[in-house]
Parts: C-alpha cells; structure tokens; sequence
C-alpha cells in the first residue's frame, strides 16, 4: 500500500489512549442508538396497531359481508380491495394506509343456519398514524445522539480517572533513586501486577547497571597493570640502551603483551555472551573436545590424564562453547597444579559430567562458590601472571548455565581442586 492509504492508521496511533477509547466507546454507542431508531417506526407500527387489535376484538359491532366483499348488512361499502378481501378470509388482518393516517381491519369467516358463508369484519381507523411514526423517530435520534453524547463524556472522565494512577506511578518511576521502588496497592487488581512487574524491571536495571559498574572498575584495573607495565620497561630500556638489557626487557614486554592480548580477548568473549544471543544448540562429542584441548595445551611438565569412555558423548551445545570450557578449565588447572591433573568424563542417562582434578593447593571452601565470579580470585596478589585474570572460571559458568547445565567446585581426592560441570545429554 502506498503511504497516503497508510495515513488514517498513522494518525490514529498518535492519539493518546483517553481519546480513542472515548471515541470508540461513542461510536459503538451511536451505532446502537441509530439501529434502534431504524426499527422505531416499525416498533411504534406495532404498538399501535397492537392496541387497536385488542380494541376491535372487544368491540360487539361489525361489518357482515359476502365471500366477494359486498355489504350484506346495508351499509356503505368498506372500500377493501378483493387482496384484502382474501386475507381476511384467511384470519389475516389487513393494514391499509391513507396519507398521515391507517386502517386495521381484522376479519373471520362464518356460516348461516342454511350452510351460507358470510364475512364478518371490524375496523378503526388509526389517526395520526405516519405522523406518529415519524415524529417518535426524530425524537428517537434526538435521544440517540444525546445519550451518546453522554457516554462519550462519561467515557472520557472514566478513563481519564483510571489512567491517573498509571500517570502517577510513571512520573513516581521517572524521579525514583537508584535502590528504591514503586509503592505497590493493596487492591489485587492490574495497577498492582504493573506496579509489580515495574518493581521487578527496576530490580534488573539496578543489578545490571552494578553489574557493568564492576566489570568496568575491575577491567579498567586489570588493563591498567600490564599497560602500565609495558610502558614502564619501555621507557627503562629507551633510558639504558644497552643492548643485552635491551633484549631482556623486550622479552618482558612481548611476555606482558601476550597476557594484555589474552584479557582483552576474555573481555570480548565475555562483553558477547552478555548481549543474550545463543548459538543453536548442536551434538558435541565431549571425549573428542577433551582431547583436542589436551593437545592444544602442548608441552608441559605436568602429568595429564584422560578417564573417558570409548563411545562418543554427545551434550547439547554450541561446539565453540564446549571448547572455550575444557580450554579454561584446563588451563585453571594447569596454573594451579603441582604435578598432576586428571579428566574424566561421566556420561549419564540425562546428563554428562566433565570433572577436572589436579594436586594443587585447591579451593578454600568459603571461596568455591565465588571463584566463578567475574574478577574474584582467591590469590591475593592480583598483579602476578600465574594468578590469571579471575575471568576463565566466570565465562565457563556462563556458558554452562546459558544451557541449563550446572558448575561447581570441589575438593579433589588429591588434595587440590575439583571442578565439575554438568551439561544435558543431546536427545
């Protein structure tokens, strides 16, 4: 369609919702009201001629007439036609009208002691009928359009009076602080389900908006030390040009560059996995995943085991997720593990488990539940490289429980650290 046919449905949009519904209240009101004044002629019509029928079948005096319509009872002729004259016989009762006014007939037939059939009628005539009719119905739509009138009126001060404690309870959330919500009404009707459910988007609005406010202090103080680092040797080595010194602190900085390379990447992954897209859910085959990240681990001195089944294990998930987990986990344990780190596989009938084992200094218990924390790590020195960036295990534990799977962390027959992640078996 082209625009202009467009333009009606445009500008009824901009309305505010008071006016359309009074309009549509009054227009569905006058409808109603201009039908019932269609059928008040036939209605009045009816009335009429109702009463009139009740008088003529009391009234004692009639007109006898033969089966062809002549008076046989001497008076003048009663003017019906032979149509009218066969109704009659057939019980009907005849309306004829005659300028502004009508006349009912009603009629029955009966017999003479000698087997004769004779038709006897009773008529009135109804003055004013077609007068009646039409003055009724303009005073029919007079009141048609009164009463709309007043519906509409009505209308707009019932929706103007609904609405104000919705205007009230916006204005309240616009000027409301952070932390503080909307008080909500006793009554159990829909402004205490709006002011409940803008409780609880104010309640999301707060938690993310300290959600970012974290991750932008702590990103900003990770970011800030291996820069500061870089640019710190930097200016030692332009200050000693010494080229044994030279190649050493150049070898520092590639080293701080490759860990600044690293947390920038982990920052991206996590800023994407914030914006709430989910990649389609595919059959991974988590043995295949386990040892493809055992070898991309590459050289260590470390003793690395694999406990898995020989049949595939396939979990629902995007395979970029399931690499992006046994990545991290495996190479939190590596950091952290003394000599040795084991990883099984436990395939169930609903779900599968990926447990991660090593023999390092393990999770204190009060910090197992925070470790999958963004920027939490239990090391106090923050700055050191073997510490990480406390984001591995955060992105591990969003990407698990974005597919209705489970982390925890744990004590390890070993004495270190036991992570286990749980992800439903692909069906």
């Amino acid at each position: 369609m082209s625009p202009r046919r467009w333009w009606p449905r445009r500008w009824w949009l901009r309305r505010t919702l008071r006016f359309r519904i009074t309009v549509v209240a009054t227009g569905v009101a006058l409808m109603c009201l201009l039908a019932f004044t269609l059928l008040a002629p036939r209605l009045i019509g009816a009335v009429q001629v109702s009463a009139v029928d009740a008088e003529l079948a009391k009234a004692g005096g009639t007109r006898v007439l033969d089966t062809a319509g002549n008076p046989l009872d001497g008076g003048p002729p009663t003017g019906l036609t032979p149509a009218d004259i066969r109704l009659l016989k057939s019980g009907e009762p005849v309306l004829r009208i005659d300028g502004d006014s009508a006349h009912r007939w009603i009629g029955r037939v009966e017999f003479t002691p000698d087997g004769t059939p004779r038709l006897h009628v009773a008529g009135d005539t109804l003055v004013g009928y077609q007068g009646a009719n039409r003055l009724g119905t303009r005073w029919l739509l007079l009141a048609a359009v009164l009463v709309a009138g007043l519906v509409g009126i009505a209308t707009w001060f019932a929706v103007r009076t609904s609405l104000r404690p919705v205007e009230r309870m916006r204005v309240a959330a616009g000027e409301l602080p952070r932390g503080q919500r909307l008080p909500v009404p006793a009554a159990r009707d829909e402004l205490q389900a709006l002011a409940v459910a803008l409780n609880g988007l104010l309640a999301r609005r707060d938690e993310a908006t300290e959600r970012l406010r974290r991750f932008t202090g702590d990103a900003a103080h990770e970011l800030r030390s291996p820069v500061t680092s870089v640019r710190a040797q930097a200016e030692v080595a332009v200050a000693h040009p010494d080229p044994d010194f030279s190649i050493e602190v150049l070898e520092s900085v590639v080293e701080e560059s490759i860990r600044l390379s690293e947390l920038v990447d982990a920052l991206l992954i996590l800023a994407r996995a914030d914006t709430g897209e989910l990649p389609r859910a595919e059959p991974v085959d988590l043995v295949l995943q386990v040892q493809a990240a055992v070898d991309r681990l590459g050289d260590t001195d470390l003793l690395v085991q694999v406990a898995a089944p020989m049949s595939a294990c396939m979990i629902s998930a995007a395979r970029t997720e399931v690499e992006l987990v046994v990545d991290n986990l495996l190479r939190n344990a590596a950091r952290h593990a003394r000599t040795f780190i084991r990883l099984s596989v436990l395939p169930a009938a609903r779900e599968i488990r990926l447990v991660v084992d090593d023999d390092g200094h393990g999770i204190p218990e009060e910090h197992r539940e925070k470790v999958f924390d963004r920027f939490y790590r239990v090391e106090s020195d923050r700055g050191r490289a073997t510490g990480g960036f406390g984001l591995g295990l955060a992105l591990v534990a969003h990407l698990v429980r974005r597919r209705r799977g489970t982390v925890r962390a744990g004590e390890s027959p070993e004495g270190g650290a036991r992570l286990e992640v749980r992800w439903p078996t692909y069906r």
